[in-house]
Parts: structure tokens; sequence; C-alpha cells
């Protein structure tokens, strides 16, 4: 049985459990220390940080993060200095954004991506969120269409990647 939680705190262990999800998924960072300095512990401080974590028993099999997207931050200034003229602007400065969302080869395919993906929106403010994932025919993008997300632009933020959106109807508090 697959159960989930939204957290906004994790400890050290915790952290590492994240991290052997990550690498398993994208195996881009040398070691569990240089992504702790240099991704993990810069956006786990950011505004409206949150994870969504799927367990299968004790064992993660998939996790989901993100955090109020600003201007001054170097992703969402990047990309709004890349779309196109005919994308809208007002995507840009206090959306959501879906930093990771990793799902292990062994556990897809079970309804874990979409799972992750309504916890980690559930209940949140922001009337628009954005992603980036690849551009090239992928499960990835292929998954978030299924979702509702919508591709804004491609080769953005960089080369080989696509930037979506997604418009929201925010929880009222």
């Amino acid at each position: 049985m697959t159960t989930y939680d939204l957290v906004t705190e994790l400890t050290d262990d915790e952290s590492r459990s994240v991290f052997e999800v990550y690498d398993a998924v994208f195996g881009d960072q040398p070691d569990y220390t240089t992504w702790r300095s240099e991704v993990w512990d810069r956006h786990r401080v950011r505004g409206g940080f949150h994870l969504a974590r799927a367990y299968e028993g004790e064992r993660l099999v998939g996790f989901g993060y993100g955090y109020t997207g600003e201007r001054g931050q170097w992703w969402t200034d990047t990309c709004a200095a890349a779309v196109p003229a005919d994308v809208d602007q007002g995507w840009f400065g206090g959306h959501f954004e879906v930093v990771t969302l990793a799902v292990p080869p062994s556990a897809q395919g079970h309804g874990h991506g979409a799972a992750l993906m309504d916890h980690l929106l559930l209940g949140l403010p922001h009337d628009r969120a954005l992603l980036s994932t690849y551009a090239a025919d992928r499960p990835a993008p292929r998954h978030y269409a299924r979702l509702g997300w919508t591709r804004l632009a491609h080769d953005v933020p960089r080369p080989g990647s696509d930037l979506w959106g997604l418009r929201r109807h925010p929880a009222s508090g």
C-alpha cells in the first residue's frame, strides 16, 4: 500500500533518503554532500517550500518539491528573460515552482507521479505553477501534459528543456 505525506521540514536522514531517490532518477550530482550544499540546502529554506513523498511501506518510492518562485531567483529570472514575446509575462514571480518530481524506474507506472503532483499542489495559495523538463518526447513531458500542464516555451531555461505552466484555482485561506 502506498502512502503519501507533505512536509516542510526534514531531518538529515530524511534528506539522505530524498537524495537516494533523486540520484536513482537523475544521477547528475557527484555525491550527497555536493547535492546537499549546491541544491538542497538552498532550496529548502525558500518561502513556500514543501515536499510531497510517496512510501511503499517504509521505502521512499518518489518525491516532489517546490517553493514560491520570485524575481531575483536564478530560475525565474532566466526563464522570464528567455521566453518568446508572445508568452504571457504574468507567469513569473509569486508562482509555485515545481523543482523536482522524481519516481525511480522501479516504481514508475503505479500512479505515484500524478499522486505526488496532486499532494504537492494541494492547498497552495498560488494561482499558477511552473516547471521545466525535457524537451524530447520522454515520459516526463507526456506526464505533465496528461496532468493538464501547458508547454509555454521550447529551450527554456536552457537548450533541451521546455517551460511548462499550470493555471490553478488557489486555496482560500
